[in-house]
């Protein structure tokens, strides 16, 4: 007999009568049944805001605050869906986000009023959580009950925004019955108990905060802590002071925190697991040293299209063994890309050939996006899901991430895969962050450029490269821009559309190596406007027989 598909909506009204402390938040702490009791009293007061007839979603543009998982929710319990609105965006993208998602009311607080000045958003009325008025508004819902029965599996629940290199973000749809299987897996993969207590520090309007961090916690009855907006000097000092034994990470949080001053001491905490993805092998070893804690790299497509699970016996550096259905195919030809092979040192070798595309042809959960049919047809294409990640796989079937499709360099008529090429650079010992991207070739193509935080010498850099093996002969940067802090989203994540729109042409200094030349000097304002394109088939890199093959 199949067991009943649950209900987020279910899970927010276990919470009910757990006088347990549940949510952690600079000084405050609520029991889960103060949770559960918000959440009742927030979904009485949106039945009535809501308009007849009206879309039941209500946006939320706030920080990691209490009231951020309160009204998630407080929407499950109403059967409406949130709309995470990302404060980074600004202006007429900002107004468009709201309106695109039919948002009827937006949550939100002083910190981001100004942000909402002068636009115009017919219709929707604006609450603010840290007002008098506010709780005033509350008051009279603060006995509401609970109610599951009100929702269902299939009830949209998020709204959460996906970027890609152009056009205006995606928002992806979530239903009630997703989001509550996907933490019952993460509960189950990872062993989450009653008394652990997740830390939220990566931000709530992004899809891996609630799916990867707050479900699980929700649906194991395991605690939450909050914090307001990721730092990494404040990360350990709150992952002691809450209890936390579980995080979740995206983009270059890992290495912000290893960049905090170590101490002898920094083994001392009760964390156990760190799940997300791009932190890397490097940094990952070196995570686990420092701290004692095993980060766990994981993927799932941010629509739900594709996930691939780790398990024991998983290669270092691999994400996860495909599971029926997942192929990596050349986007072009549609054909299967072959197996990875890899140097003694594990390295890989034919890249042109083994990267390409993570497609699912078997069933997938992918639950479409809201009112944008042309970037679902890209994404159901053929009978199947494509991912627009780039991936390659061994011949035990083990997948390994290789960036995404939009990062994808074009040198000589070569493919390039940007995070292949990064994890290269990341062994550079003056490397803090580093981020490879395309640049236009001059004749046609593209160039290979690089953004680094952290100490450069020219000299020692050139070498460095001369001496890894597994750096194919376009791979090599034709310019290192060098930086003290590297650019990223608001949700830590490098912002690589910044980076390609700026080139050479920025205010921080940028070295080159001219064709034929061996080494990295300062380029000089003539040179930046009309930079000389590079000889074809030239390259100072040793290749020690590793010469990736072409298609």
């Amino acid at each position: 007999m199949e067991s009943k598909t649950r209900t987020v909506a279910e899970l927010v009204a276990e919470g009910w009568g757990d006088h347990r402390p549940g949510l952690w938040f600079e000084d405050r702490v609520l029991t889960h049944h103060e949770v559960t009791a918000g959440a009742a009293a927030r979904a009485a007061l949106l039945a009535d805001l809501l308009p007849p007839g009206a879309e039941p979603h209500v946006g939320v543009l706030l920080d990691n605050t209490p009231e951020y998982p309160l009204w998630l929710s407080a929407a499950a319990l109403a059967g409406a869906a949130v709309a995470g609105i990302n404060p980074t965006r600004r202006g007429p993208e900002l107004a468009r986000d709201i309106l695109h998602t039919e948002c009827r009311v937006l949550i939100t607080e002083h910190t981001h009023l100004p942000l909402l000045t002068d636009l115009e958003l017919p219709g929707v009325r604006v609450l603010l959580t840290d007002t008098e008025e506010y709780d005033a508004l509350l008051a009279p819902y603060t006995t509401a009950v609970p109610d599951a029965a009100k929702a269902g599996p299939g009830d949209r629940l998020l709204l959460y925004f996906t970027s890609g290199s152009t056009g205006a973000p995606k928002a992806a749809i979530c239903t009630q019955g997703r989001l509550a299987a996907a933490g019952a897996s993460l509960v189950g993969q990872f062993g989450v108990r009653r008394e652990d207590v997740h830390y939220v520090c990566m931000p709530m309007f992004h899809g891996n905060a609630v799916i990867a961090d707050w479900a699980p916690a929700l649906a194991a009855g395991a605690g939450v802590a909050l914090r307001r907006r990721f730092s990494a000097s404040g990360f350990l000092g709150d992952v002691r002071r809450y209890g936390a034994t579980y995080f979740t990470y995206v983009g270059r949080a890992v290495q912000y925190i290893l960049a905090t001053e170590e101490r002898a001491d920094d083994r001392d905490n009760p964390l156990r697991l760190g799940f997300g993805t791009e932190a890397g092998v490097v940094d990952a070893e070196a995570f686990g040293r420092r701290f004692g804690v095993r980060l766990v790299e994981g993927y799932g497509s941010s629509e739900g299209g594709a996930a691939v699970q780790w398990s024991p016996g998983t290669p270092a550096g691999a994400v996860g063994r495909a599971a029926p259905g997942l192929v990596v195919l050349d986007p072009e030809t549609g054909e299967e890309c072959g197996p990875a092979v890899f140097d003694a040192d594990g390295r890989l070798v034919n890249g042109d050939e083994a990267i390409g595309e993570l497609v699912n042809r078997g069933p997938n959960p992918f639950e479409g996006y809201w009112r944008n049919p042309e970037a679902e047809a890209e994404r159901r294409r053929d009978g199947a899901y494509w991912t627009g990640d780039l991936f390659y796989r061994d011949a035990d079937g083990y997948l390994y991430f290789a960036g995404r499709a939009d990062d994808r360099i074009r040198v000589d008529s070569e493919n390039l895969a940007a995070a292949m090429i990064e994890n290269i650079l990341a062994r550079y010992e003056g490397a803090d962050a580093v981020a490879v991207y395309a640049v236009p070739d001059p004749v046609t193509g593209d160039q290979v450029m690089a953004t680094l935080a952290g100490t450069f010498d020219p000299s020692a850099f050139a070498r460095f490269l001369s001496a890894q093996p597994d750096l194919g002969t376009k791979m090599a940067p034709r310019f290192v821009r060098v930086v003290d802090r590297m650019p990223v989203t608001a949700t830590n994540k490098i912002h690589r559309a910044l980076l390609r729109r700026e080139g050479v042409h920025c205010a921080d200094p940028v070295w080159w190596r001219p064709p034929g030349e061996e080494t990295y000097r300062r380029l000089a304002p003539k040179d930046a406007e009309r930079p000389p394109a590079p000889t074809r088939g030239l390259s100072p890199v040793r290749r020690q027989g590793l010469e990736p093959r072409t298609r």
